[in-house]
């Protein structure tokens, strides 16, 4: 090897490097943001916040700010322990990593809406006592009881299910969403009957969908480009397009909507979780806070997907072999 190859393969290192470094930064930068958040809302914690005001730092403020860098630390070990992995290796990691929460979710979706509307339909119909007791019936009634108690173990159902699974569940979720329309119409129409339960099961569906389908879309290639020289340009020129609008407006777009929803307990995220907020329409389901949860999960996602995207795209602009190419149309 000549010393101008050196060099180069030097240079490309330090690059590929920094690249690595500054992608799993806002991976690690992202975990360490929900588990603060999630310690803040639940257990009280200041949030690093208090850290900058001089004087009013406590050691909990500084062990939130300090596993900020304690993450920096771990991606700098990690990327350098990895040096031999390639941008599209990381880039296929992250990416297949994001499909499996996308799947979890999907699943959980699914089985908390069967379940609420089973437990909602008993519940209006008065045989809900007479199937688990009276007891039980006045905590299914409590958002807080009915959240902890059967959303959440559904939602670790979903998580083991997903591990076991390779489908996202588009198309078959799609399904649901139009027997569940039409379901509304025949009972309506033919047979006189409507629960607000039923309308509530419908737009649950339909916003896990659509929001949780953006990053998988994303990944396939599948988001509509209104563009006018993109389509003629070189795969290199591409790759430093897409780079540099994943970070510019893909991820300043992702963390824009978990800064602002999740700044403090008030916030439009954090509050409908932590109380487990459902809507007032009577006996319907008691997945309101879930829906202000699809924004959280809309972002996260997107920003995972955004960092897959941006290494790809890196990997583009040098040239690299190995792209991903989107899947063919199949029954997901």
């Amino acid at each position: 090897m000549t010393a101008a190859q050196e060099t180069t393969a030097g240079v490309s290192y330090v690059a590929t490097f920094w690249v690595r470094v500054f992608s799993w930064c806002m991976l690690t930068v992202l975990a360490v943001f929900l588990i603060n958040n999630y310690l803040a809302v639940t257990q009280d914690w200041p949030g690093i916040a208090p850290v900058f005001q001089p004087g009013k730092a406590g050691a909990l403020a500084w062990i939130q700010a300090t596993a900020y860098i304690a993450g920096f630390a771990a991606t700098v070990i990690y990327v350098q322990s990895t040096r031999s992995q390639t941008l599209r290796a990381d880039s296929t990691m992250i990416s297949d990593a994001n499909a499996f929460l996308i799947r979890a979710f999907f699943w959980a979706v699914l089985l908390i809406g069967l379940a609420d509307m089973v437990v909602s339909f008993l519940r209006v119909e008065g045989l809900l006592a007479g199937v688990v007791g009276e007891d039980l019936t006045k905590k299914l009634g409590r958002q807080q009881f009915r959240g902890s108690y059967l959303h959440l173990p559904l939602l670790g159902v979903a998580l083991v299910t997903a591990a076991f699974t390779r489908t996202l569940g588009f198309i078959w979720l799609s399904l649901l969403i139009v027997a569940a329309e039409l379901a509304i119409v025949i009972t309506r129409f033919v047979f006189s009957y409507e629960q607000a339960f039923m309308g509530d099961l419908v737009r649950f569906w339909y916003g896990a969908l659509f929001l949780f389908a953006s990053a998988y879309t994303l990944l396939q290639e599948g988001h509509v480009r209104v563009d006018i020289f993109y389509t003629n340009f070189t795969a290199r020129k591409k790759g430093l397009v897409n780079a540099f609008g994943s970070i510019l407006l893909g991820l300043s777009f992702s963390w824009t909507i978990l800064l602002v929803g999740m700044k403090n307990k008030s916030a439009m995220i954090n509050m409908p979780i932590a109380k487990f907020e459902v809507s007032q329409s009577g006996y319907g389901l008691y997945v309101k806070y879930w829906m202000a949860g699809f924004l959280a999960i809309f972002a996260i996602t997107m920003a995972i997907q955004f960092v897959s995207y941006f290494l790809d795209a890196v990997a583009d602009c040098r040239e690299e072999p190995g792209k991903r190419l989107p899947e063919a149309p199949s029954a997901h």
